[in-house]
């Protein structure tokens, strides 16, 4: 409706809650942006939402926003737009269906049948392969023709009837070499060609004939002369006489008659070298006596003296002491300081492990005794209570050798606790004590080793502990042997030597495993 030409805005509110409204727009933009949607339902919506949006700016530059409004009224602007997209997808999507299906449909696509139409038997590719080699018309057979036929420049070359041919001409270009190669051998072998091979060879035969058996003769009769005892420069008596010199020659270098014969000065040099090795035998018996009387002297004077018992732990301490330093290892003196246990002095030393070994930390401790009244059972004893009063992991109880129980063997373990025998003036005895030192060492090893990754260790160093303890066993009956230095020292010295150098490779073996735990 239209009141003089301008459009009508009274609205009509009906019991629907709708209003309508009779618009002239004149406005191009808007108009452009209505005339661009179909005329009905879609124009009418697409004015609806933007009299809406327009409404809602208004408000919202008059400050009055509706959130819920603009809320709602979005949500459906997206569902439209969102509806109107698909729709649109959709339609594209068919349209490329249909596009794609018109040319590459395998029944009915336009490609499929250009393809056909080109491979298939009287296709257009099979046309023009067959105008190129099929038939005689064709250029493969005219081409043929031309440079193989009859008529062609090759055929007429190897005619064997033509005059020019190339057969004829090598036929009769062998024949005439062949008639010139016989003439020129016949020459070469005809007797009458006086320059000829043949009739050269035998003139040469006839001049040589007479030279070498001339010559031969000759060589005979030296060949016969050096072999002739009656010519005194001739091979065979130049021989017979160097024979004979030498034959005088080794029968007077075998003769004790000459003064200056191999024999004699072998002889003579024999005899020097027995009496160098008896006076030799003599000296070394004398310094062996002196050395015997001085060491039980010294060893009779130790045990006279009242200090005899101190001396000894003092030796212990000393020797412990220099195999801590070695090892990086530090041993303390405690003979005269109480330990844990009140008024206790029991314990003369502890070893304590250095940070760079395994068991790091770990304590043993070292009990000395040179009194003949200790026996096994008391040293085990004591040994127990020196182990609690010094806080220690291991024990070794060292018996002096000159007053340990009759019958203990050099090395002796009782679980936790190492009981050994040493001789402080014997150095070969000291590779028993090393042994005690190290068994104590790799069983606190054992002893904090428990996880997985150091099982197969602690299982190579229980097996090092068992060969030791065999080897130092043994050990103890060769040291007893060489007090004695009577008729098998040869066999006690190389027994001696065989059984030190298993046990050090032994100590060797358990060191590197506990090291292999560090």
């Amino acid at each position: 409706m239209t009141t003089n030409g301008v459009p009508n805005t009274k609205a009509l509110l009906n019991g629907s809650g709708y209003m309508e409204l009779n618009l002239r727009i004149s406005d191009p933009e808007l108009v452009d942006a209505l005339s661009e949607r179909e005329e009905g339902s879609e124009r009418h919506e697409f004015a609806v939402s933007a009299l809406k949006i327009g409404a809602i700016a208004l408000r919202q530059a008059q400050g009055n926003i509706d959130a819920d409004s603009i809320r709602k009224e979005g949500i459906r602007i997206v569902e439209n737009v969102e509806n109107r997209l698909e729709n649109h997808r959709a339609g594209v999507t068919k349209q490329i269906g249909d596009s794609l299906k018109e040319y590459f449909d395998p029944n009915s696509g336009r490609f499929n049948e250009r393809v056909k139409r080109l491979v298939d038997d009287g296709g257009e590719i099979e046309r023009v392969i067959r105008q190129q080699i099929a038939g005689d018309g064709s250029e493969l057979a005219r081409t043929l023709t031309a440079h193989m036929g009859s008529d062609s420049a090759f055929m007429r070359a190897i005619d064997p009837n033509a005059a020019d041919g190339l057969i004829r001409q090598l036929d009769e270009t062998t024949k005439t070499a062949l008639v010139e190669q016989q003439k020129v051998i016949l020459d070469e072998f005809s007797l009458d060609n006086g320059n000829g091979a043949l009739s050269r060879m035998v003139s040469e035969i006839k001049e040589k004939h007479g030279e070498v058996g001339e010559s031969l003769e000759n060589r005979i009769g030296e060949v016969m002369a050096e072999f002739s005892l009656d010519k005194e420069d001739s091979a065979l008596s130049r021989m017979v006489n160097q024979v004979d010199t030498a034959q005088k020659r080794i029968s007077r270098e075998f003769s004790l008659d000459a003064e200056d014969s191999a024999l004699a000065r072998m002889r003579r040099e024999l005899i020097e070298t027995l009496d160098d090795q008896q006076q030799t035998n003599a000296r070394f018996q004398e310094e062996v006596k002196v050395a015997l009387a001085d060491m039980t002297a010294r060893r009779q004077e130790a045990e006279k003296s009242t200090r005899h018992g101190l001396e000894f732990e003092d030796a212990v301490f000393e020797f412990v002491n220099d195999r801590s330093q070695r090892a990086g290892d530090i041993a303390t003196p405690t003979g005269n300081t109480t330990g844990r246990i009140a008024r206790s002095k029991v314990g003369d030393a502890v070893i304590e492990l250095g940070d760079e070994h395994a068991a790091a930390g770990s304590r043993v401790v070292i009990e000395a005794k040179r009194d003949a009244s200790y026996t096994l059972s008391k040293a085990r004893e004591e040994l127990e209570l020196a182990r609690k009063n010094r806080d220690a992991d291991m024990g070794i109880f060292v018996f002096s050798s000159t007053h340990a129980p009759s019958g203990l063997e050099s090395f002796n373990r009782y679980g936790d606790d190492i009981v050994i025998v040493w001789d402080a003036e014997d150095s070969a005895s000291d590779i028993v004590f090393d042994s005690g030192i190290s068994v104590a060492k790799a069983l606190c090893t054992r002893t904090k080793s428990h996880s997985d990754e150091v099982g197969e260790s602690v299982e190579a160093i229980e097996q090092a502990i068992l060969a030791l303890e065999k080897q130092v066993e043994g050990f103890g009956e060769i040291i007893r042997l060489t007090t004695t230095i009577k008729n098998n020292s040869k066999n006690v010295l190389k027994r001696a030597d065989i059984m030190s150098q298993s046990i050090k490779d032994q100590i060797g073996a358990l060191n590197d495993n506990v090291g292999g735990l560090r």
